[in-house]
């Protein structure tokens, strides 16, 4: 926390608009923010993904590919979920064109993430590739440490913070894919399953350490109570948006009903 009230200082607490705000980088130049984006990730949170996805490299060789093919679908793919149906798949021997829809499908669950985190990163100056590299960098431990991090930081700083947090995570699980790759082996079935559940678990604390307001307490309470009869009965690859859509909109509701009861 620290860290963190310090880049408060540095950040603009009432934001001009992009197009007429100069240009602030918070009295640090680019690659020093970019420095402590990385040094930020390293402080934890890539730590916790980079082992969840210890038992990808596992997925990999027992679908026989290389410890290449293994690390590559760290960094294009970039999910643990699409990993695991991935090399699962091809080993069941599952059709090309089945693979990619149901990776597709699964990833579905990322645009809400990449459209409430990219206008936080936009400027007056940022293009399209440099928007549509930032979006493929945008996972869960990525998205929930960056709604909390990225306000804090000047706008014209926050694209280099990110991209610092972002390479430091992308490093550290190519890293643990190639590791479980060899050793994952070596480990009982249930414990490498574990690992990989790592993932969930972190994002629902980081949520529940940011929910300020009762809305986001709602919203989380009514998300877990729910999240069983989603998974049983909304269409696969899509439960995870409904739930969203469920849980949300019932927060949204019952925050409006506290309020006009709480009215004079």
């Amino acid at each position: 926390m620290a860290q963190l009230q310090a880049m408060k200082g540095a950040g603009s607490q009432n934001e001009p608009p992009m197009d007429e705000a100069a240009e602030d980088l918070g009295g640090r130049t680019r690659p020093q923010w970019f420095a402590e984006g990385a040094r930020q990730a390293m402080s934890g949170p890539m730590l916790v993904v980079a082992v969840s996805l210890l038992s990808v490299g596992g997925l990999a060789r027992d679908a026989g590919f290389s410890v290449e093919i293994a690390v590559a679908s760290t960094i294009l793919l970039w999910a643990g979920p699409a990993q695991v149906l991935f090399f699962g798949a091809v080993a069941a021997k599952t059709s090309w064109p089945a693979i990619a829809f149901t990776i597709s499908l699964s990833s579905v669950r990322f645009v809400p993430m990449v459209v409430s985190l990219l206008p936080m990163l936009r400027t007056r100056r940022t293009g399209l590739p440099t928007l549509m590299l930032a979006a493929h960098c945008i996972a869960v431990t990525v998205w929930a440490e960056g709604i909390r991090r990225i306000p804090l930081v000047p706008r014209d700083a926050r694209l280099a913070f990110f991209f610092g947090f972002a390479f430091i995570c992308f490093l550290g699980t190519s890293i643990s894919t190639a590791i479980g790759y060899v050793l994952i082996g070596e480990l009982p079935r249930p414990l490498a399953a574990g690992l990989l559940f790592m993932t969930p678990i972190y994002f629902v604390a980081t949520l529940t350490r940011n929910a300020k307001r009762p809305i986001d307490r709602w919203a989380l309470v009514l998300g877990l109570a729910l999240a069983p009869l989603t998974e049983t009965f909304a269409p696969r690859g899509l439960d995870l948006m409904v739930l969203g859509l469920v849980a949300g909109t019932g927060a949204w509701l019952i925050e409006r009903a506290l309020d006009a009861r709480a009215a004079p």
